[in-house]
């Protein structure tokens, strides 16, 4: 971590405060200048140092270190119950900065339901260095036994998955992947520091897309990691300041604009994604309804167990194929057609053609008559209704 004293706010210990508390306090304290109550926006490239080598405050240059993104790093590593917390400019830049932590001809296990970006970097870029990766079904932690050989270093798991709602084991899988000496790192995007925390259950980093239900309103593009793992720490530290796809002054204040109501958006998350699932289980022209919180899911106990919600992102397939599932997608009028999900409106998507068309040919593939849902927060009067009307076309 960057920075000394300033930015010590008395929320180090997250074991001392509620979640909430923790979303707008941690990392934030009163601007000692002014005594502003938010995190200022910190916009200057370089710092006054008081002697050669000796800056002021512990910050240099803004790429090695700025004043919010530290603020964000702290809150960030205080919600997911870890010791260091590093902001990235995208999701993907947090991805790769772990997947540096590999050398050349090692070996990645990955679930075979997978975001489509995340598989395009491990094949198409860190395969292209001699990284190799196995993909295989996470719900059975035994297949990673099977799957493991002397080069592997690595799983890298998204639990609930996108776009097909897979639920994995995490504290299994961790066990597992560590008993064979491997590091565990866990996609929490779906689920939020709100709903799940990865690192209490064993994993050695927890990264995200921050652009998704961390900023939670379609403003910002960030990638976030946390992890205690000392190791990985000082190596995504060092990539993070020597590759330098860092998050700006400006996008990790949005950022903590966006966590600091988090608990309170995804509670409504929830609450309408449970509404319409009732809506698509009950439809004539859905054959099948993929939600964590539905009882007939193969990972409903596990969700149970490791999650405190099942989030706001719904999935499901339409009797009339592909066909039908491009109808309803271009629909609706209150849920919008775009890629990207995790924010106060709701939006609708084609996996297969959209978000997922890289994994396509692959173990991964998505099936085409697949439907994805970010549910928003909207009234849900107005969702239920706008979603009818959608499947009236299928």
């Amino acid at each position: 971590m960057i920075g000394g004293d300033p930015l010590l706010s008395g929320f180090e210990n997250p074991d001392e405060h509620g979640f909430e508390t923790r979303a707008i306090r941690a990392g934030q304290p009163h601007d000692p200048r002014t005594g502003g109550v938010v995190t200022p926006i910190a916009l200057s490239t370089t710092f006054a140092q008081e002697n050669i080598g000796e800056p002021k405050f512990g910050y240099e240059y803004a790429r090695t270190g700025n004043p919010t993104r530290h603020a964000w790093e702290q809150c960030l590593a205080s919600l997911e119950m870890a010791s260091h917390g590093f902001a990235f400019a995208s999701g993907l830049a947090a991805e790769d900065a772990l997947l540096r932590f590999l050398e050349p001809n090692d070996h990645l296990i990955l679930g075979d339901d997978a975001y489509g970006g995340t598989f395009r970097l491990i094949d198409k870029v860190h395969g292209r260095t001699g990284l190799s990766h196995t993909a295989v079904d996470l719900t059975n932690p035994e297949s990673i036994r099977e799957a493991w050989n002397e080069s592997t270093r690595m799983v890298w798991l998204e639990t609930p998955t996108n776009p097909m709602l897979t639920v994995f084991d995490i504290e299994k899988i961790c066990s597992t992947v560590h008993e064979l000496g491997g590091i565990a790192v866990v996609d929490n995007t779906f689920a939020t520091p709100y709903l799940q925390q990865p690192l209490s259950l064993g994993a050695d980093a927890v990264v995200h897309s921050a652009t998704k239900y961390l900023g939670g309103h379609s403003d910002v593009v960030g990638g976030a990691v946390a992890t205690s793992h000392s190791a990985l720490a000082e190596h995504v530290g060092f990539v993070q300041n020597a590759v330098g796809a860092v998050a700006s002054p400006f996008d990790s204040y949005l950022t903590l604009r966006g966590v600091k109501t988090l608990a309170v958006r995804m509670d409504r998350h929830c609450e309408n994604a449970e509404k319409l699932v009732q809506v698509l289980q009950d439809h004539s022209r859905v054959s099948e309804v993929l939600y964590p919180g539905l009882e007939s899911h193969p990972g409903h106990e596990i969700a149970k167990t490791q999650m405190s919600g099942f989030g706001g992102m719904v999935s499901f397939r339409l009797k009339g194929g592909i066909e039908a599932a491009e109808k309803v997608a271009v629909s609706t009028q209150v849920f919008t057609l775009a890629e990207s999900l995790g924010a106060v409106e709701s939006l609708i998507e084609h996996p297969g053609v959209m978000t997922h068309a890289s994994t396509a040919g692959s173990a991964l593939e998505v099936p085409q008559d697949l439907v994805r849902l970010s549910v928003g927060i909207e009234s849900i009067e107005d969702l239920v209704e706008d979603l009818e009307r959608a499947l009236a076309t299928a």
